[in-house]
């Protein structure tokens, strides 16, 4: 009986080596990949409905800049850097002046409501508009920082990679962020009891 190892899936960096080579399908694995973490931080960053125009466009770019992946970073990072850029260009060509806002993570915690009506659903859907609301208060660079740190759950360098900061500049803007954000939220459960 001939036993057949199991398959062992390609790593990021055999798939980008693969693409750059011309395999397409190594790319589309790539896309395929990332494309959960490409939409979420499109929505967090304040895409909202423009979030799947977003990422095709990152993931068309990505592609189209893939020979300056110099594999520094991972290219989860390089690649939600991108999708952090097409949401900053979004947001420019619709001419908002508060930048990025995190609109999705509010869309109608009435409906969530409605459709559990448990008590500890309730509850959740408070929290979140609650974070919500005090996320929106807080400068973009601030936003950015909370949402690639702990919403994301980007790592320090790959938050480094995503923003274009440097370390030192990501470690103070987000111990900054984090006791603005709990003043915010302090401040919104006193006024709410």
């Amino acid at each position: 009986m001939r036993v057949i190892p199991p398959e062992v899936p390609l790593d990021d960096e055999e798939l980008v080596t693969r693409a750059r080579a011309g395999d397409l399908e190594a790319y589309d694995l790539l896309v395929a990949r990332h494309t959960a973490s490409a939409y979420r931080t499109a929505v967090l960053l304040g895409a909202g409905s423009d979030a799947e125009d977003v990422i095709q466009e990152a993931f068309v770019k990505g592609y189209r800049k893939l020979s300056r992946y110099r594999g520094e970073s991972s290219f989860r990072s390089w690649l939600l850097a991108i999708v952090a850029n097409e949401t900053r260009n979004l947001h420019r060509s619709r001419s908002r002046r508060d930048g990025l806002v995190l609109r999705a993570a509010a869309a109608s915690p009435e409906s969530e409501i409605a459709e559990d009506g448990a008590v500890g659903g309730v509850l959740a859907a408070e929290r979140r508009a609650t974070l919500v609301r005090a996320l929106r208060l807080l400068p973009v660079k601030d936003r950015e920082v909370i949402v690639c740190r702990f919403l994301l759950d980007l790592s320090e360098e790959e938050t480094v990679t995503m923003l274009g900061w440097p370390r030192g500049t990501v470690k103070s803007r987000t111990s900054r962020a984090l006791v603005k954000l709990r003043g915010l939220l302090d401040r919104e459960e006193v006024r709410h009891g």
